[in-house]
């Protein structure tokens, strides 16, 4: 769909953000390809305490998800993202031989994200923002409207709650756990943690949205 279909086809703000979420976090089935690594490789991890099969198994499983989505036709973007956060998290547990490392990028993604977002806030560009310019092919025209900007600010920090609260919890086990207990915990955490915190802080976005209903362009003056 062209940019300006889109916009014809969202006519307030809040259609505009919401449809942007949803191409944005892949529905059911990319939670489920999101969860399914972390779960093998915590699994693999606590019944054999074999990093290079847990690996194996975790890289394994992404790579067929895959496959089903080439073979499907579908778009394989939230499966790569997965490989990719696997393809990193092994390599630092490969290089230290610590299988609690394998969590380490996933921490230091949510603090790096939640404090852009934060940035993004102080400074008045939130980046929901950003959803607005891609759908009016104008990246930065959504600022003009005070209404829009106070908007995205809301949503933004809707949108980096999940981060704060996972690297809360997850860091000072990664810091000060260890062992099975630690790699366990670790795995149920970013789990519990990842779509579930993800669906819960769109749900409340979508709330939000469903509040008002902001012209995606202001009229034009008389």
């Amino acid at each position: 769909m062209s940019a300006e279909a889109e916009e014809v086809a969202h006519e307030t703000v809040e259609a505009a953000v919401r449809a942007q979420l949803a191409k944005a976090f892949g529905g059911v089935r990319g939670i489920v390809e999101a969860a399914v690594p972390t779960i093998a490789f915590t699994l693999t991890w606590i019944t054999t305490e074999e990093l290079r099969l847990s690996l194996i198994i975790s890289g394994a499983l992404a790579v067929l998800l895959l496959l089903v989505r080439l073979v499907q036709r579908s778009t394989p973007q939230f499966v790569i993202n997965s490989l990719i956060g696997i393809a990193i998290g092994a390599f630092f547990a490969s290089r230290t031989g610590d299988a609690k490392d394998y969590f380490l990028p996933g921490i230091l993604w949510n603090g790096a994200y939640a404090v852009g977002m934060l940035i993004s806030i102080v400074t008045r560009w939130p980046v929901v923002g950003f959803l607005i310019g891609s759908v009016t092919n104008d990246p930065v025209g959504w600022r003009k409207d005070p209404g829009i900007v106070k908007l995205c600010t809301r949503l933004t920090w809707l949108l980096m709650i999940p981060c704060i609260v996972r690297v809360a919890v997850q860091l000072p086990v990664y810091l000060f756990g260890g062992g099975d207990e630690a790699v366990a915990a670790l795995g149920f955490a970013k789990i519990a943690m990842g779509w579930p915190l993800q669906v819960a802080a769109l749900t409340a976005m979508v709330w939000v949205l469903g509040r008002g209903r902001t012209p995606i362009k202001p009229p034009a003056p008389a």
